[in-house]
């Protein structure tokens, strides 16, 4: 689990079809390499890997094919450019970000990013499917690891804006992008389990999904519905 608060920058170079290697490249490697150890896990602009070799100023991962084929480390054209770093969140940390599990759904491509008198306005195109279900304004998403709010969005979710802070903009590899640079999102996790609540996301019938017991049956809670949510301040 992360935070969306990016540490360090690194650059990464592919030692093979499924090996990175990541070396730490801002002054914030320290935090990154501190107290390393084998088995770690990093999010590498927003993809969570597992450290496998132990370098001098990095760290050697590996990525599945799944992983190549659905995030943008599966571009060659990677090598050797700025990558977001953040080590997995520790308990009794502070969550400065939001809940970030390095999963990601897909990728975006950035439209135009606009500087204005308080901010960068960053806007971004998301294919239909698997992740514009999840962007809605106000809401959290994660691009390439880095924590943002939905400022505006289209009714479909193909279309977002978020507004980036002189600080996380300069701290982050979001200074970088040009229009047309594919990015890596993620979701707020919390409204993928929302959406498994209300059962629209699910395409298994009921015959196959595992029985659960009723909440009502424990606590006197109404079945989990748009009206149960609305009511308890979640919508």
């Amino acid at each position: 689990m992360f935070t969306g608060l990016i540490q360090a920058l690194g650059t990464i170079n592919y030692l093979g079809s499924q090996q990175l290697q990541v070396l730490c490249a801002s002054a914030g490697s320290s935090v990154i390499l501190q107290d390393l150890a084998l088995g770690d896990s990093v999010a590498v602009d927003g993809v969570c890997l597992t450290v496998v070799e132990i370098l001098q100023r990095g760290f050697v991962a590996m990525a599945s094919p799944e992983t190549l084929r659905r995030t943008t480390l599966g571009h060659q054209q990677l090598s050797n450019a700025f990558v977001n770093l953040e080590t997995s969140l520790r308990v009794g940390s502070k969550l400065g970000g939001h809940f970030v599990t390095g999963h990601v759904d897909g990728t975006g491509c950035l439209q135009e990013s606009v500087q204005t008198a308080t901010s960068w306005e960053m806007s971004f195109t998301v294919p239909a499917g698997q992740i514009a279900r999840y962007i809605v304004p106000k809401g959290s998403i994660a691009v390439n690891g880095v924590s943002l709010t939905v400022a505006d969005c289209d009714r479909a979710g193909s279309w977002f804006k978020v507004a980036v802070i002189p600080h996380s903009f300069a701290e982050t590899n979001l200074q970088y992008l040009k229009p047309g640079s594919l990015v890596n999102l993620e979701g707020d996790i919390l409204g993928k389990y929302v959406e498994k609540f209300l059962g629209s996301g699910s395409n298994q019938s009921s015959a196959e999904m595992p029985a659960l017991e009723s909440p009502a049956t424990d606590n006197g809670w109404d079945e989990i519905s748009p009206a149960f949510l609305a009511e308890h301040g979640f919508l």
